[in-house]
């Protein structure tokens, strides 16, 4: 939305392309597109707007008529926001008969709200542009009987009263224009015209999503936050003490947000005009932020009482059962101690990392830099082994970067989009509302995806293939590609290399042979894969339907490999695009939070590599790859790995076969956890060192865009919680590091010297930019959104074919385990739940878990949705409420993965990819019953 507008009005910047008129006395000029309206707001002149944001793009509708102005020669006023000025036009804002047509206008609007003492929304912008006009009162009757609310308080995250309705209709185009959900929409007539919700359903029973979006739009306070309307008399406001502008920390897509500060809390949180988002949020960025409240917050080093056991029986609201209070001087020094004795008695090799990418860049880096510096091991990992490592191995092999080629806001300019394994509306939801206005617009938008999920609603196509089968289907895709020459021979001769391996071995892939292995029919087959070669401009995106599987690095390969032979890459409107899950899981990766790699993903294993950075850090670097994450588990339990320091991970909940990974957790020698909760892992824990939230704590964090941002802290971390940067730091100091970091911009300038891909991008340029996209060519230009248009960071400029065999997953049904299981996220829960289960709002929406099956599933099992069944593989079993889903395949079962009462890695498969090191999370053998309940 605002995109396209500020594009129009950049195109018309020079005044000899614009238009000339007169307002109010003076000569000004429009550029092109520009409406009265905008060219009054321009030059300083205040016109009243009731139904548009400009601020957040949306178009003006002209129907609240709060902005009329006088046109000499007409013979009735125009509303300014949708008229276009012509040349010669004389125009009056403040004409006497214009000025009586407003004020009359916000009289009549007046008369159907609350009194102002009353009003739901008390500094709205409704009651601003009344006190500017001096209507503090109407003489008119109100639609309503304010005596009887007209409110609807089912919902957990937002208050609807619509006494204070004017029917401007902006909730309405917000819900099915910006995030293109059309859940909202305008019922009735006359007097009774208002918002419904689907079928005037109750807020809480309709289809929402809870983006707030509509909550942000209002202009009266008939839709507001809950967490700012008193329960009682629904007055509220949204006046604050202070503003604080930072960073979603949830997913990947890195939307830019506003935190309102009231009484030492954050009263709200809002979207801001960030290159990600403009504006937009979803449900967890808006109203997921209370977490850093709760009573269950870490406050105090904790060091585990002598015999105390480890494992989950601990509440986390009182972890004195199993832990004692102490100083940082006490904790620190023990934290060091035990480590250095681990180092001292078997090496240093025997100690392991895992660092975490919901923390900052500069967290990170320090991080892996301790672990590398205090024990010369690249033992050191973090949750990109678990989302996007094969993504990653498939990208650096193919075109010599584990990074995005073109940001997801460019699918608004993409002929052909494909979703493949991947469920945006629910893991990205920002980035998914640019999918659906691309469709809206005429983009055909192919989901790709043994489940379906919400954003079928918007696809031209819906391709549910078998699970584990990606590799069958993406080979016949190219080889009708190949087999037809719909490939770009000149891009093809120009930009790669291995193509003719690759065409030998795509010829036995016919789509009529792969149609039994895909479950997709050759013909449909054939046609997607000419609307994908035959588009002018195509995108790819994926998440880890593609990359959690043993032949995940496979997938990858074969998505990389389809985008080449067509030129698909390098061009507005096409790439290659791994959404990634964490909101700094991008950054950490950069940053060298990898134990075959260094920042900038240089190799440990180059002897050139070691040299520059041993030079510019001043200590050895062990040439030997370390473990990955699984790897790490496996060597506890091999006695190799004694000790280990874990900052802001919960491999406890994010394992799989995650009994395995406890146990390896029971058995360390020594623990060190730094963390904001008692999480699982922190359970096993020997010292417990209380971190901040990302609220709480300034750093910089880089999204799935390659966008690096700046993250202000809005409070200080509670009691003697600490920043996590300190601690890093001063822990650091305690095992005998002569590290002098004050400040994490002194972090970020040591960045920028070892990684290139920071060249350019100073501290201060965050500070005063907020975001600047890599790699960026001057220090006075924009970051290159669009990448590799004339080749790739490989040895010799050449994107690299590599071809694919079709695999079959690790684990198959078979008669004893007859479904097939997997696991992803939710839209209100992210990752092991430790932060949005303990956020009111989104656990009120969602409390606990659930397995979803198809409706047939069910049936053919004598499974009632609602009933607890147990749902069993080869590594375990859980009993949870059964939930009917059609999105489903009948032989498959999804179990979101936040919920410790039923914790879904308990089942599933810790197979690795043999290249990304990834493990199987999305596919493995399972069974499913009714669970028996003993009779009491």
């Amino acid at each position: 939305m605002a995109r396209a507008t500020e594009s129009g009005a950049d195109q018309g910047a020079g005044a000899q392309t614009g238009i000339s008129f007169e307002l109010d006395g003076r000569e000004v000029v429009a550029r092109p597109g520009e409406t009265i309206w905008d060219v009054a707001r321009r030059e300083g002149v205040t016109i009243p707007h009731l139904c548009h944001r400009p601020e957040a793009g949306y178009a003006p509708d002209g129907n609240c008529r709060a902005c009329m102005v006088e046109i000499a020669g007409e013979r009735v006023l125009a509303a300014s926001c949708i008229r276009e000025p012509q040349p010669g036009m004389v125009v009056t804002s403040a004409s006497e008969r214009a000025v009586t047509a407003r004020k009359l206008v916000m009289e009549l609007l007046v008369a159907d709200q609350p009194p102002q003492e009353c009003a739901h929304d008390q500094i709205a912008p409704l009651w601003h542009f009344a006190e500017a006009q001096g209507v503090a009162q109407s003489r008119f009757p109100s639609r309503f009987n304010h005596e009887t609310p007209h409110q609807d308080l089912s919902h957990p995250a937002m208050a609807v009263n619509l006494d204070a309705c004017i029917a401007c209709n902006l909730c309405a185009r917000a819900c099915r224009d910006v995030q293109v959900n059309d859940v909202i929409g305008m019922g009735f007539r006359g007097d009774h015209h208002r918002p419904v919700f689907d079928l005037d359903d109750a807020m809480a029973d309709s289809t929402c999503v809870a983006c707030g979006e509509c909550v942000a739009a209002c202009p009266t306070g008939a839709l507001m936050p809950k967490s700012i309307v008193d329960a009682d008399t629904q007055i509220g406001s949204r006046a604050v003490e202070r503003e604080v502008d930072s960073v979603c920390p949830y997913c990947g897509v890195g939307c830019q947000i506003s935190y309102k500060i009231r009484d030492g809390e954050i009263a709200y949180v809002e979207g801001r005009e960030g290159p990600a988002n403009e504006n937009r949020l979803c449900v967890k960025g808006r109203f997921g932020f209370d977490y850093i409240s709760n009573p269950q917050r870490l406050t105090k080093p904790l060091i585990r009482r002598e015999n105390a056991p480890k494992g989950l029986n601990i509440d986390p609201a009182n972890p004195l059962t199993h832990f004692r209070e102490t100083s940082w001087d006490e904790a620190l020094g023990l934290a060091a101690g035990g480590l250095n004795r681990i180092r001292k008695d078997h090496g240093g090799h025997a100690i392991a990392g895992f660092g975490s990418a919901k923390g900052s860049n500069e967290e990170a880096y320090l991080f892996q830099k301790l672990i590398r510096q205090a024990f010369g091991t690249n033992n050191v990992d973090h949750c990109t082994r678990l989302c996007h490592a094969s993504s990653v191995a498939a990208l650096m092999e193919g075109i010599g970067s584990g990074a995005v080629t073109a940001p997801f806001t460019d699918a608004l300019q993409a002929d052909v989009i494909i979703v493949i394994g991947a469920n945006p509306t629910e893991n990205h939801p920002v980035a998914a509302t640019y999918f659906k206005q691309a469709a809206k617009a005429g983009a055909r938008l192919i989901v790709m995806d043994p489940r379906g999920h919400a954003l079928r609603n918007h696809a031209s196509d819906l391709v549910q293939f078998r699970p584990g089968s990606d590799v069958a289907l993406l080979n016949a895709m190219m080889h009708v590609i190949v087999a037809e020459e719909l490939y770009d021979r000149q891009y093809v001769q120009a930009h790669t290399e291995g193509f003719d391996k690759l065409s030998a071995h795509l010829a036995r892939y016919t789509p009529e042979a792969m149609a039994p292995v895909c479950g997709i029919e050759a013909g449909r087959i054939r046609e997607l894969a000419r609307a994908y070669a035959q588009a002018e401009r195509a995108m790819i995106f994926w998440g880890m339907g593609v990359s959690q599987h043993t032949h995940g690095t496979d997938n990858a390969r074969c998505l990389i490999s389809l985008a080449l032979m067509t030129g698909h890459v390098g061009r507005p409107g096409t790439g290659l695009h791994p959404l990634r899950g964490q909101n700094n899981v991008q950054g950490a990766s950069d940053a060298g939070l990898i134990p075959m790699v260094l920042p900038d993903y240089a190799k440990v294993s180059d002897p050139a590599t070691r040299e520059r950075f041993e030079a510019l850090w001043g200590f050895a670097i062990d040439p030997q790859p370390g473990l990955t994450v699984v790897e790490i588990i496996e060597a506890i339990h091999r006695e190799e790995i004694r000790a280990m320091y874990i900052m802001g991970e919960n491999p406890a909940m994010s394992d799989p076969d995650v009994a395995h990974a406890r146990e390896a957790l029971a058995a360390l020698d020594h623990l060190v956890v730094q963390d904001i909760f008692l999480t699982e892992t922190a359970m096993f824990a020997d010292i417990i060192l209380p971190a901040s939230a990302w609220p709480e704590k300034t750093g910089t964090v880089t999204n799935t865009n390659r966008q690096v941002q700046m993250g202000r802290p809005a409070l200080p971390p509670p009691g003697d919680a600490r920043e996590d940067l300190a601690i890093i730091i001063d822990l650091a100091r305690h095992l005998g590091l002569d590290w002098d970091y004050t400040h994490p911009r002194e972090v970020f300038a040591e960045m920028a010297q070892v990684m290139p891909s920071m060249a350019n991008i100073s501290w201060e340029r965050l500070e005063r930019e907020g975001a600047v996209t890599y790699p960026c060519p001057a220090p006075d230009e924009p970051g290159s959104a669009i990448v590799f248009g004339d080749g790739f960071p490989r040895e010799g400029g050449r994107g690299l074919f590599v071809p694919a065999d079709v695999t079959d997953p690790a684990e198959l049904p078979d008669e004893a385990f007859p479904l097939v299981l997997t696991t992803g996220r939710q839209l209100e829960h992210w990752h092991t739940g430790a932060m949005t289960r303990r956020a009111s709002v989104l656990d009120a929406i969602e409390p606990g878990p659930s397995a979803s099956l198809h409706p047939d599933t069910l049936a053919r099992l004598g499974i009632a949705p609602g009933e607890t069944i147990r749902v069993e593989t080869r590594r375990g079993a859980i009993s949870l409420p059964a939930r009917a889903d059609t999105a489903l395949q009948s032989r498959m079962v999804f179990i979101p993965f936040a919920y410790v009462e039923a914790a879904a890695n308990i089942l599933t498969n810790p197979v690795l990819d043999p290249y990304g090191k990834i493990p199987e999370f999305k596919f493995c053998a399972a069974r499913v019953a009714r669970e028996i309940v003993a009779a009491k």
